[in-house]
């Protein structure tokens, strides 16, 4: 990894048992490694076991006039100060002694969500990014963020979107 670190810190944790609803904001969440956040419905052997989003993405639907709070949009940690949608496939999220590695930017939003219909847009598919725990850790509201970016940068598009015809 190079020397290239941002700092920002986390504001909000936030967990559900249940997929497609929003999450609940808690003080602290424990990460098991390769797993995602004890006790959260997204947790399993899979590249999406932790998600981020920025306040700053949450604020811009504010400004649309959505009374939207942190977890709104069911994401795991919301964060302050890193350009979330700025970051790539394999950089890592430093935590206090626990590690992500971003394994996904954005998602496909296969149906859409209430927040779409109130304010016509949702930032999650566009912001948000997706991580897998490569070090587990004790994570609390107000701990310190550190990215670091990975040499490689990872590329993805979405082929099928282009009208390549790849037959």
């Amino acid at each position: 990894m190079t020397n290239d670190k941002h700092l920002g810190k986390v504001i909000a944790l936030n967990i559900s048992k249940k997929k497609g609803i929003p999450k609940t904001n808690v003080d602290s969440v424990k990460l098991i490694e390769d797993w995602g956040i004890e006790g959260d419905v997204h947790a399993g052997k899979w590249h999406r076991q932790v998600s981020f989003l920025a306040i700053e993405s949450i604020e811009k639907m504010r400004a649309k006039g959505l009374n939207v709070r942190p977890g709104a949009f069911a994401e795991n940690i919301t964060t302050e100060f890193i350009d979330i949608p700025g970051l790539h496939v394999g950089d890592v999220i430093i935590i206090g002694n626990a590690e992500l590695e971003i394994t996904q930017i954005g998602k496909e939003c296969h149906s859409k969500c209430a927040i779409y219909y109130k304010a016509g847009d949702c930032v999650l598919p566009r912001e948000g990014i997706f991580a897998r725990v490569i070090k587990g850790g004790t994570l609390q509201v107000g701990d310190v963020c550190e990215v670091v970016r990975s040499p490689i940068k990872v590329e993805t598009i979405h082929i099928e979107k282009l009208g390549v015809d790849i037959g």
